[in-house]
């Protein structure tokens, strides 16, 4: 069974990502073969179609409401055999696998379509590709075009896999607002020198990228009667924060996972700013405060908890509750912070609580009243032990993300990236605000907190006879409190892309939906029960206009002899 063509399509406009993956397969032996397509994915895209042809047959898949697809499913196939076609890989991606009987001399064709949303971290874009054929591909080929109307800034491509060789079958050609990579290796280029069976394509091709930004109030682009507003201040000042580190010694976090924690706490450690407040609470069944107050991040200060972290050790229970409500006391009662500073607390846990409170709802509702919307609360679960969805809810409920840790070589590098995503806050209390009677849709526009290097995103759609859209921007900075003012002209913004050729028509449209189901489904797992079903049934409405495989649908792919096989959305509390 040959791979003879494998394509990877991918257009980016204005953020918004569409990635075509075409596979092309013929089976050379003289009797019937297994051919798989087996793609890896970003866990933040949703698949939007997915298609087979076999010998000029098309075997499309079909997306619709979980629930019924999984009825349908159960009903066609025996329990205990709908494995999925989509499952979790790492801590960026996902995998989408199938693989279909074809006859002897016979050609398959697989072609699988998503989208993402490009989120803006540490300065930078990420387009990430995976490329895994297995084997020799006479047609390879990876075609990225991007097209950014506020001008691209800076572009890099990254590999995990280049040599020399493979280099020269790589060409860039940008100009201002434009770029366009293509990877076209030949036989020759794709061969292991050691093992010329093998190919060298094993790994990530990533594009790297930012976009100019004038010094205003965003950057605003319409399409068909839908905008979008991207806004990322730069080079402002930074709010000094006032930092309290809860980290889990429990007897489960022994080994390599204490000895990630103190590297990375070791390096957080060393990115403090002077003006910074921090301490330390650490917890198994008791909760130790390093100091009943919080101190400034001199230099002495910062010594001496070091030499406090190199000493951690681990074992005993979990008091989850007691050191987060402690964390609270401390912030509480903290004198002397500076008068505009951010207050944070960053968990750090790898198991479920199994001392002092154990009810995780409990937990959630104790500590939410404790914080009363004053301090924003991250939770990283470090590992799979832990119950993602209560930390998950407790950080959404309190301003905060939730981020899964993986246990891998460079755990402590997902620990200091996630820091410094968090380091430098240089806005608080963001209202976009758009004319209300004339904007219909609007997704999330009221944001606590801006990072440096992050972007706030907000979307809609404009009813038809506004001719100019105002917008004005309220936040408060370290300095003093802001208000930016613009005005787009409608007519102008759309013409920006009339004339792009490789553009989907409804990119911004398409671009609301995905951004509004992220946004539904996020509110959903912090809401109380009934607002729970009625935000998901909104999310789900969306899925199913849009034809988006979220963690509300599922796409049916329909076999030849009618075999059905289901293609879900994995999340990361599962």
């Amino acid at each position: 069974v040959e791979i003879y063509s494998l394509h990877v399509d991918c257009k980016v406009t204005s953020r918004f990502a569409h990635t075509v993956i075409t596979s092309r397969i013929v089976n050379h032996a003289n009797e019937s073969r297994e051919a798989t397509f087996e793609v890896e994915l970003p866990k933040t895209a949703f698949i939007t179609n997915f298609s087979m042809s076999i010998d000029g047959e098309v075997y499309p898949g079909i997306i619709k409401e979980k629930a019924a697809a999984q009825n349908e499913y159960d009903s066609a196939v025996s329990q205990g055999q709908s494995a999925g076609l989509v499952k979790i890989t790492d801590r960026k991606l996902e995998q989408f696998h199938v693989s279909v009987s074809i006859a002897a001399a016979s050609k398959v064709t697989f072609e699988l379509t998503y989208e993402e949303l490009l989120k803006r971290q540490l300065g930078k874009y990420e387009l990430l590709i995976k490329v895994r054929p297995k084997q020799l591909v006479k047609h390879f080929q990876i075609d990225v075009h991007i097209f950014e109307p506020q001008g691209i800034h800076f572009l890099e491509t990254d590999s995990t896999f280049m040599t020399n060789e493979l280099n020269e079958a790589l060409t860039k050609v940008q100009n201002e607002t434009k770029v366009r990579i293509l990877f076209k290796p030949t036989l020759d280029q794709q061969k292991k020198n050691s093992e010329p069976d093998e190919t060298l394509l094993n790994g990530d091709f990533v594009v790297r990228y930012d976009v100019k930004r004038e010094a205003t109030a965003g950057d605003i682009q319409i399409v068909n009667g839908y905008f979008v507003h991207y806004f990322a201040p730069q080079e402002m000042p930074v709010f000094p924060k006032n930092v309290i580190f809860v980290i889990d010694r429990s007897g489960s976090m022994t080994g390599r996972k204490i000895e990630q924690t103190r590297d990375a706490l070791l390096k957080i450690l060393q990115d403090l700013r002077q003006e910074d407040h921090f301490s330390f609470i650490t917890f198994n069944n008791k909760v130790v405060e390093w100091k009943s107050s919080l101190l400034p991040a001199t230099e002495e200060n910062v010594a001496s908890a070091a030499a406090l972290v190199q000493t951690l050790t681990a074992r005993g229970g979990t008091d989850i509750s007691g050191a987060l409500l402690a964390a609270v006391g401390v912030l509480e009662k903290a004198e002397g912070l500076p008068e505009r500073s951010v207050s944070m607390i960053i968990l750090l846990t790898d198991g479920q609580p199994t001392s002092g409170e154990r009810n995780v709802e409990v937990i959630q509702e104790n500590v939410q009243k404790a914080i009363n919307g004053k301090y924003a609360l991250f939770c990283l679960g470090f590992g799979f032990d832990v119950s993602y969805k209560f930390l998950e809810k407790m950080a959404l409920s309190n301003g905060g993300i939730a981020r899964r840790i993986y246990e891998n070589a460079d755990a402590a590098l997902q620990l200091q990236g996630f820091y410094q995503e968090v380091a430098t806050p240089i806005l608080m209390q963001i209202e976009m605000q758009y004319p209300e009677n004339s904007i219909e849709g609007l997704t999330n526009n009221n944001f606590k907190l801006f990072f440096e290097g992050s972007e706030i995103i907000v979307s809609g759609k404009i009813s038809d006879e506004l001719d100019l859209l105002p917008v004005e921007i309220k936040a408060q900075s370290h300095t003093s409190n802001l208000t930016l003012k613009e005005e787009a002209n409608v007519k102008e913004k759309e013409q920006v892309f009339q004339n792009q050729k490789y553009i989907f028509g409804n990119f911004i449209e398409r671009l609301w939906a995905y951004l509004t189901i992220q946004q539904l489904l996020e509110k959903a797992i912090s809401a109380q029960e009934e607002d729970q079903k009625a935000l998901e049934a909104q999310a789900l409405d969306l899925s199913l206009r849009y034809s988006f495989v979220t963690p509300l649908t599922s796409m049916v792919v329909t076999k030849p002899q009618q075999q059905e096989e289901l293609a879900n959305k994995p999340t990361e509390a599962g």
